[in-house]
């Protein structure tokens, strides 16, 4: 018989180690720690002595992801230090908990094969959701494999989210929770065109991903629509972080001076972006105005005040976990293609003092 782990031994004990010393199988052992079938008074004594003896926990944890117990959600993130995804996050942490779910947050380091690597993990492990968060990577291959893990995590009873991006295209079981991220652009880059901007400059984000995407063209629809010629050579693409809207700012004004805005494509660029103007002497938004996109706690913390575009992303942290609840409990799934599988949520423009008319030469 096995013996006692002696008190020096850190080694967790295992629920095999559970079975072997209490003479039975480890599915008798899962039964009686479950609660859920019915067992014999000898079987259940005989075996929470031993748990008592080994001193072992169950990891409800580990129960969850093996497909029973708790149901756990997986929120994969580009970058968790990343104030606005952070915020969807947060909701769809706070809307699991509300229900006693556990959440896991992975990160993806801005890499489209982690991405998908971690989705397919998750379906590995049985969680009863992905929740996937931020721009998707605009190329076939990738589109193709993240519909193909869609389709198997739907299949083995569980489903995937997309938070902030599009649909992926065809009869795929996927739900989004989007934001007019387009017409939060067009609203911003005509907030400055109406303050009478006409040479621009963009920071749209990554070239490759579709939210940046869509911010170039919302500001292009605006400048289409005020009769405006739409400058492509003030576009400049880089990563969301304040560095590449120093870097930005900084070449723009040696490259294509005379800018009198800059339209950034985060509130985290818009922050870089200021200090490269400040770096040249220049005040905002006396001789250069600035907008960001997002609206974190940053923006009323910069000074001047950013105005920026809103997005509600702890709102959709929290629709994403209800249309998972809601398709897991049956009450409001819907088959793709009907109106439940698409949710936009709104953006507006937030008005602060960081824009003024162009200074007259």
């Amino acid at each position: 018989m096995t013996q006692r782990k002696p008190p020096g031994d850190t080694a967790r004990a295992t629920i095999r180690d559970v079975a072997e010393q209490a003479g039975v199988s480890v599915a008798s052992v899962s039964r009686v720690l479950s609660g859920n079938y019915p067992v014999s008074e000898n079987l259940r004594r005989r075996v929470m002595k031993v748990v008592s003896d080994l001193d072992y926990v169950t990891n409800a944890h580990a129960r969850s992801l093996a497909g029973g117990g708790t149901p756990t959600v997986a929120i994969l993130i580009n970058n968790i230090t990343g104030a606005a995804f952070a915020h969807v996050a947060k909701g769809v942490e706070g809307a699991a908990t509300l229900r006693g779910w556990l959440s896991l947050v992975g990160t993806t380091g801005d890499d489209p094969e982690r991405e998908l690597a971690l989705v397919n993990l998750m379906r590995q492990q049985g969680v009863a959701a992905v929740v996937l968060l931020g721009g998707a990577y605009d190329y076939d291959e990738y589109q193709l494999r993240m519909a193909r893990f869609a389709r198997s995590l739907d299949a083995a009873g569980s489903h995937l989210v997309l938070v902030g991006r599009p649909p992926l295209e065809g009869d795929v079981p996927a739900t989004t929770v989007d934001y007019d991220n387009e017409g939060g652009a067009y609203a911003m880059a005509s907030h400055l065109l109406s303050a009478g901007h006409r040479r621009i400059l963009v920071l749209p984000g990554p070239a490759e991903l579709t939210t940046a995407q869509s911010r170039l063209s919302g500001a292009w629809r605006a400048f289409e629509a005020y009769g405006v010629p739409f400058d492509r050579g003030l576009v400049r693409h880089g990563p969301y972080d304040d560095e590449h809207g120093y870097t930005a700012v900084e070449a723009a004004l040696r490259v294509t001076p005379g800018f009198t805005a800059v339209l950034a494509g985060t509130d985290v660029v818009a922050a870089g972006a200021m200090q490269a103007l400040r770096a040249a002497g220049l005040r905002v938004p006396d001789d250069v105005s600035i907008v960001g996109y997002d609206d974190i706690p940053l923006a009323s913390q910069l000074t001047p005040q950013l105005t920026t575009v809103h997005v509600p992303y702890e709102e959709m942290g929290r629709v994403a976990l209800r249309a998972v609840a809601d398709r897991r409990e049956g009450g409001a799934g819907r088959r793709k293609g009907t109106d439940g599988d698409h949710l936009v949520l709104g953006t507006h423009v937030v008005v602060r003092h960081s824009v003024a008319p162009p200074r007259r030469g």
